[in-house]
């Protein structure tokens, strides 16, 4: 099966939901469909921008990348696919620059769309995943690539051929969880809010009665309790022991007890650690904010 964009992309928010993604099955999430839905509003908003600098003849839609293209004509491609071995992208646009003088070749440099305003390392693996499929069908290095995110269109240029190594480890990664006749584990994670394969994930995890349940826990710390023999909240939520605290600390916060976090999930009870006493002075206002985490708000 091909390396595509898309398994990329799902394997860098996590590896379940790449496996989830080769069986195509879809649960549905209200935040996944809204991110599509912006998603396809600035890819056309940025199409419209990037189309009219362009002559009409000088520009290519549905490309699809051969060693031809290396005489090609045209100046921008919208929706250019590339295909070589096991490894296939689908770029949302690709600029070729020629370069004066008929010895040198011209430049391609693919282009990707973020509608947020802040850009991750995993908008740059996937822009770098672009260069190395295009690379390889035309048989020349691409060491630039551009990025087109946010709400003022900014246009960032990255130096794919530095993330070329991180690239090659990560689709052999993928290439291994292809081959693999069973799926990763599951470990249920910060992405789950916004997985279109949240529900499904979150119900396995509970007839497992995964640790990865409990939010907070670190997966250094899910690896330590897994090598003492602990693998579920319920084993974990019998470890708990109450202990008096020494004088000296009491002035201070009570660390998070993850054993008594797992039993107030087994018991279905609240538990409270130090005193229940609450001293309110005054009226209380509680703000119930919305805001765009990547906008800082």
């Amino acid at each position: 099966m091909a390396i595509t964009t898309d398994l990329v992309e799902a394997f860098l928010k996590c590896p379940p939901n790449a496996s989830f993604g080769l069986v195509r099955v879809e649960t549905g999430n209200a935040y996944a469909d809204w991110v599509r839905t912006e998603s396809d509003v600035f890819r056309n908003e940025v199409i419209k921008r990037l189309v009219a600098g362009v002559a009409p003849d000088k520009c290519a839609t549905g490309t699809v990348a051969t060693e031809s293209e290396r005489s090609a004509q045209w100046r921008l491609a919208l929706d250019f696919v590339a295909r070589s071995e096991n490894l296939q992208c689908s770029c949302q646009a690709v600029e070729r620059i020629p370069t004066a003088g008929r010895s040198r070749a011209a430049q391609f440099v693919p282009i990707r769309f973020v509608f947020s305003n802040k850009l991750t390392r995993h908008d740059k693996l996937l822009l770098a995943f672009d260069a190395l499929v295009i690379s390889k069908v035309l048989g020349r290095e691409v060491t630039l690539g551009r990025i087109v995110y946010g709400g003022d269109h900014v246009t960032l240029k990255v130096k794919v051929s530095a993330l070329k190594n991180e690239v090659e480890e990560l689709t052999d990664k993928i290439g291994a969880l292809i081959s693999s006749p069973s799926p990763p584990d599951l470990i249920l994670n910060r992405h789950c809010a916004e997985c279109e394969f949240q529900t499904r994930c979150r119900q396995k995890a509970i007839d497992k009665d995964d640790l990865s349940l409990l939010g907070s826990m670190t997966e250094k710390e899910r690896t330590d309790f897994n090598s003492k023999g602990i693998f579920t909240v319920t084993q974990l939520s019998f470890t708990f022991r109450r202990r008096r605290r020494p004088k000296g600390l009491s002035g201070k916060r009570e660390r998070h007890h993850y054993a008594l976090q797992a039993l107030a999930i087994r018991e279905k009870k609240l538990h409270i650690v130090g005193s229940p006493e609450i001293k309110i002075e005054g009226t209380p206002v509680y703000l119930d904010v919305e805001g765009l985490p990547d906008r800082g708000f």
